[in-house]
């Protein structure tokens, strides 16, 4: 009677110490050392195990996606500040919004600049508008819910703005709690978003502190550019007053670096010297400078919808995801 000889059993049986199957994707045919390499580039480490560093100068972080909300609401208002003009505030603010759109976050762009950029970049004509944020502000008789107008994006709203709110800042000045007026005109809708942006004018005046007041958090959009480093100690100063003064809440809930240039040292010493002097409150999350964002105002889109794919696009779905977290 003949009998089969079988291969004999390994004198240990147990779990790899080496994870081969685990790391290679099932494949006992497959070496350790090639599927350890593509799990370190899906982290985004070095092939020698080292983890990748970012244009921060700090190892690149990886963040998950946030879970679904059960619920909506309060929203957590956002302001989008810097006194410096062209340092990207408005693109920011319609770009980070239709990214938190995208993770089920209701939105509210707020346009609290009398040149309407928000508006136009989200396809709307200022000029053309009957009732804007000014109304809303001035006249207690005109509800927020009246104003508000839908995007072409899912789930973002917006409250327009053009030239009549730089009376605004004159009028309020003879109002009782004239710093309060934008919490007052936001109360109504709290509970119906998630997140309420404000896009600020570039000024410290009446209407910033405005935003401020109302404000559980500021974003600093900052350009990687000598000159826009020397205006941040300014701002931050007056962050600080209001939070004394009106909103003790009031926190910065981070720099945001743009318009950064990865083939210039001179971008490269401006991030260093964000990254030395306000550490952990500097975003992981960079903007670099690209065509599509020009682009995306003449179509009146956010990037995330004109170039789904390119790199402006997953920037700003990984800032929303450190918004989120943080």
């Amino acid at each position: 009677m003949s009998t089969s000889h079988q291969p004999a059993a390994p004198a240990h049986a147990g779990p790899d110490p080496l994870n081969i199957a685990t790391e290679s994707g099932g494949d006992p045919g497959e070496s350790a050392a090639p599927a350890r390499k593509r799990k370190r580039k899906r982290r985004g480490d070095r092939d020698d195990g080292t983890p990748k560093v970012g244009p921060t100068g700090r190892p690149v972080r990886e963040i998950p996606e946030p879970p679904p909300l059960e619920r909506h609401g309060p929203a957590r208002v956002m302001a989008m500040c810097n006194q410096k003009g062209g340092v990207g505030k408005t693109t920011s603010t319609i770009n980070l919004g239709a990214a938190l759109a995208e993770y089920g976050r209701r939105v509210l762009l707020v346009d609290f600049d009398p040149q309407g950029a928000l508006s136009v970049g989200l396809g709307i004509q200022p000029h053309e508008l009957d009732q804007t944020v000014y109304n809303v502000i001035m006249e207690r008789s005109v509800d927020i819910v009246d104003v508000v107008r839908s995007t072409s994006v899912a789930n973002v709203d917006l409250l327009p703005s053009n030239i009549d709110l730089s009376a605004a800042e004159v009028q309020l000045v003879a109002e009782v709690g004239r710093e309060h007026t934008l919490l007052r005109v936001l109360r109504p809708v709290m509970d119906h978003y998630d997140y309420v942006l404000v896009d600020c004018q570039p000024s410290l005046g009446l209407l910033t502190v405005n935003a401020l007041t109302a404000a559980d958090g500021v974003i600093i959009p900052l350009e990687c550019e000598f000159f826009s480093l020397r205006g941040v100690a300014l701002l931050i100063d007056t962050i600080e007053k209001v939070r004394e003064r009106l909103n003790p809440k009031l926190d910065i809930t981070g720099i945001l670096a743009t318009m950064f240039d990865p083939r210039t040292l001179h971008s490269k010493e401006v991030m260093a010297r964000v990254v030395e002097a306000f550490g952990e409150t500097v975003f992981d999350t960079v903007i670099n400078r690209t065509v599509r964002f020009p682009e995306t105002t003449v179509a009146g889109e956010p990037i995330t919808r004109w170039a789904p794919k390119s790199a402006g696009a997953v920037a700003y779905r990984t800032l929303a995801r450190e918004v989120i977290r943080r």
